[in-house]
């Protein structure tokens, strides 16, 4: 028989057991949520380390915020260091450094009576310079001249991309159009791998049609000319004001050049899409202008080119303006020259007189 004593300790024990089962059942869920979440888990705390007061933490993410803005604001405020264009060879020559009546922008310039071959005004006209795409009016002419079908497809591809600056354009690699649409395009809106694909696909190749170009330009009594490509994009296409003044007056004899190189704008259908090609010269969708032919170009080593054949004050005349340095500057010298013109009265040669400048 169990005496009182042994009892009061049997029933000591059992209340032990239970306290420790039961802490162990409590403290079991929490284990086992800490082992459900992952360690990532952005919502759980470090033991013994409490949890930072939502005040504390708005507090530092507006901090922050505020030193962002502080950042972009800075920013904003600091000067931008923008890059330089690369000046141009006429800029390096010093071409730049004469002056001239009519402060043309452009360091080479030259007027001629198309009839009379009359000199009315000349600067630096003798420099040989980058031409950039003045290049395509020799393009134009030797594929007008080839008798190649103008109706012949042609399919741009990958030896038609621009590797010399890195030019874009909206005739994508195996976009076809017709020798005809690919020399519009050319002419009117300087379209570099039309013009290339023009050359690639001349009889012989692209150092066929480059040869041809040269010596073309030997029989035209161009000394001063070089061409090593069709589109301009080499500043190795080299000329002089003097012989492009040449080339002007044998492209303009030419109907489809003169065409071409003076629509205001043109479309042509690439796949399923239609595309729109505006001219490069502003001044040819003016009506107070009589333009019968025309070419812009422009790379860094050329500056701004313009050449044109024009009637004003009912006289033929052949402009080049080589190397200008700003955007409009170019057709700002066309609209002094044509200012100038206008102005003058009396005899020819007191107009050629006025403004002769040698360099």
């Amino acid at each position: 028989m169990i005496s009182h004593h042994s009892m009061t300790a049997l029933r000591s024990m059992l209340r032990m057991c239970v306290f420790a089962v039961l802490g162990v059942a409590l403290a079991a869920p929490g284990a086992y949520a800490a082992q459900r979440k992952p360690s990532s888990d952005k919502k759980q705390h470090v033991v013994g380390k409490r949890p930072a007061a939502k005040s504390s933490v708005d507090s530092r993410k507006t901090a922050s915020r505020t030193k962002s803005a502080r950042l972009i604001a800075a920013s904003a405020r600091a000067p931008v260091r923008a890059v330089a264009p690369r000046p141009s060879f006429g800029k390096l020559a010093g071409l730049h450094d004469l002056a001239d009546p009519l402060d043309l922008q452009s360091s080479v310039a030259l007027v001629v009576d198309q009839d009379t071959h009359e000199v009315l005004l000349s600067k630096n006209d003798h420099a040989v310079l980058p031409i950039a795409s003045l290049t395509k009016l020799m393009t134009g002419l030797i594929i007008s001249q080839s008798g190649l079908p103008m109706e012949e497809p042609i399919t741009i591809t990958e030896e038609d991309i621009d590797t010399e600056k890195g030019s874009r354009s909206r005739l994508k690699v195996g976009a076809t159009l017709s020798r005809r649409e690919m020399l519009h395009l050319a002419l009117m809106s300087s379209e570099n791998r039309a013009a290339n694909a023009l050359g690639r696909t001349y009889p012989g190749g692209l150092q066929a049609f480059v040869t041809q170009m040269n010596v073309k330009a030997r029989l035209l009594g161009m000394t001063d000319t070089r061409y090593v490509e069709p589109t301009g994009l080499s500043s190795q296409n080299q000329s002089s004001a003097r012989d492009l003044a040449v080339l002007v007056n044998v492209t303009h004899s030419d109907p489809v050049l003169r065409e071409f190189s003076t629509s205001p704008g043109y479309e042509v259908s690439v796949g399923k899409k239609t595309l729109q090609y505006n001219n490069t010269n502003l001044l040819v969708k003016n009506p107070s202008w009589d333009i019968g032919l025309q070419k812009t170009g422009y790379i860094s080593e050329a500056g701004r080119c313009l050449v044109m054949q024009t009637q004003i004050s009912g006289r033929k005349l052949i402009m080049v303006f080589l190397d200008s340095a700003g955007k409009l500057s170019r057709i700002g010298d066309a609209v002094r020259v044509r200012n100038w013109v206008e102005s003058m009265t009396g005899p020819h040669s007191q107009v050629a007189g006025t403004a002769a400048i040698k360099g």
